[in-house]
């Protein structure tokens, strides 16, 4: 939960017995890896949602059977048990929203499947805010109008809905009821980049050990897209210096790849040209971006110098 709300349900010191441990980014992102290498290995279109989070189209890996399906989320909570020691939860519906919403149904390590057809029973007495999507903006709107659960707002209709909180959110929702929302699973739905930062202990001076870390960076970062099977246009190298004034400085390039080669030497030359001498260096960060996921991929290209598109881009972000 998000660290405002931790320190509210349980203060720390000198106003009460909270005791806050800093957490490991490191070992939640390799759990994190070990237990999307478990689902990547079902096959069919995979989305990575977050660090803990993920949509798998098992369609065709059981040939549209729910009770195989059934079965095959049982064998990869425990394969994802066996490898991490982690527990997880999933849900087994037929478009994206009711799955995740499925997924909540009963942690920990929860198993919940919703067949077609009883997406009203299963959302019958729900707040609006069980509702994924739905802000506390909307719902007290809602609220004010006497509207506190689900099947109430899809009983108004579209017409009458539409009229408290918007046409598109009324389309949409009767939609999730329905059952007509999107099922479609991709890598690319959830997000437009990666990227991956790293923040020294020390704001460093030496801006060799700087841009050792940044081509680190960008390798796993290629990595990372190579994983998802996606290819991108745009390179960002984002520099934090100390005081946390925070650069970023791109280029674009006319063909999308996943070349590590060609990115690294995109964002060495950006690092070079940029970075401010006699400056210490707090954050290095590397991104991609204009993601695609063509059905054919580019590997290579000509040389750096030869590119005559190359357009850059800076942007300051004080604060």
């Amino acid at each position: 939960m998000p660290i405002s709300e931790a320190w509210r349900r349980c203060p720390g010191p000198p106003h009460g017995p909270g005791t806050f441990v800093r957490g490991s980014h490191r070992l939640y992102g390799r759990a994190s890896r070990q237990v999307m290498s478990v689902l990547r290995e079902v096959g069919g279109p995979f989305e990575q949602a977050s660090i803990d989070e993920a949509y798998l189209d098992i369609t065709d890996a059981v040939g549209g059977d729910w009770d195989a399906g059934l079965a095959l989320c049982e064998r990869l909570q425990q394969d994802i048990a066996t490898a991490t020691g982690l527990t997880a939860s999933f849900g087994l519906a037929s478009t994206r929203i009711l799955a995740k919403m499925s997924s909540e149904e009963r942690k920990p390590r929860g198993l919940f499947r919703l067949l077609p057809g009883d997406a009203h029973a299963f959302l019958q007495g729900r707040p609006m805010r069980d509702l994924p999507g739905v802000g506390p903006a909307t719902a007290t709107a809602l609220s004010e109008w006497g509207v506190q659960t689900i099947d109430e707002a899809y009983a108004l209709g579209s017409l009458a809905l539409g009229r408290m909180v918007g046409e598109r959110f009324a389309r949409w929702l009767l939609a999730v009821v329905e059952g007509s929302t999107s099922d479609e699973v991709s890598p690319l739905r959830s997000r437009r980049s990666i990227g991956k930062e790293r923040t020294f202990e020390v704001d460093e001076r030496d801006h060799e050990v700087v841009m050792a870390r940044l081509l680190d960076l960008v390798g796993r970062v290629m990595s990372s897209a190579r994983e998802m099977g996606v290819v991108g246009r745009l390179a960002e190298v984002k520099l934090r210096y100390t005081g946390f004034e925070t650069h970023t400085h791109r280029r674009s390039i006319p063909v999308a790849m996943d070349d590590v080669d060609v990115f690294a030497q995109i964002a060495e030359r950006l690092f070079a040209t940029s970075v401010e001498d006699g400056r210490s260096v707090r954050l290095i960060g590397f991104r991609l971006g204009d993601l695609e996921d063509p059905p054919t991929r580019q590997t290579t290209l000509m040389r750096y110098d030869d590119v005559p598109s190359l357009k850059p881009v800076h942007r300051r972000e004080d604060g």
